[in-house]
């Protein structure tokens, strides 16, 4: 597989499309119980799974889908992604996962999302941006908020996690809002 550039390109980090070698830390991440956790629903587990996975992000149409990288070592630690695109209405969700435990809590996270809205508002023209994260993870709640995202809802009780019922929070985010931060 012929190795693509860097598609976007920050201070510490830069996002990149998936490489089929990806494969192998994704296997890892999505086997590991704290991560399974915090993505809060079903992950491929296997290597046939990840495969079919990946030939399903390849054939997305209406995604985005790019691994996040560290710029000194060109280090893969997690992957970012814009799904269901809708021109129409100009809205997309979005999904974000730093999968080395390493990385967690260092602001990588946060500069993937800056860069990936710059990239949804700017390039893409969207208007909206939105995600659905678990009530649990305060974290990354804390981290959206940070980034502009607004609390605009609750999923009551819509994932079954490790025998009990959890919330989802919606969060969005609106070109306005983005273009009018500090």
């Amino acid at each position: 597989m012929i190795k693509m550039s860097h598609f976007l390109t920050g201070e510490r980090i830069y996002l990149r499309p998936h490489e089929e070698e990806d494969i192998n830390l994704f296997e890892k991440w999505f086997n590991d119980p704290e991560y399974r956790v915090l993505a809060g629903y079903p992950l491929p587990q296997n290597k046939d799974e990840l495969k079919r996975f990946f030939e399903e992000m390849c054939k997305d149409e209406k995604g985005v889908y790019l691994g996040i990288c560290l710029q000194e070592n060109d280090r893969l630690i997690g992957s970012v992604s814009l799904f269901g695109i809708d021109r129409i209405s100009r809205s997309v969700e979005f999904g974000i996962g730093i999968g080395e435990k390493d990385c967690w809590g260092k602001g990588y996270g946060t500069e993937a999302i800056n860069l990936i809205l710059d990239y949804c508002f700017d390039t893409l023209n969207m208007h909206r941006v939105w995600l659905r994260v678990r009530d649990y993870n305060q974290r990354a709640i804390r981290c959206y908020e940070r980034a502009g995202f607004k609390r605009e809802g609750i999923l009551r009780e819509s994932l079954y996690i490790n025998g009990a019922y959890h919330d989802q929070v919606c969060m969005s985010l609106l070109k306005k809002e983005w273009l009018g931060r500090g």
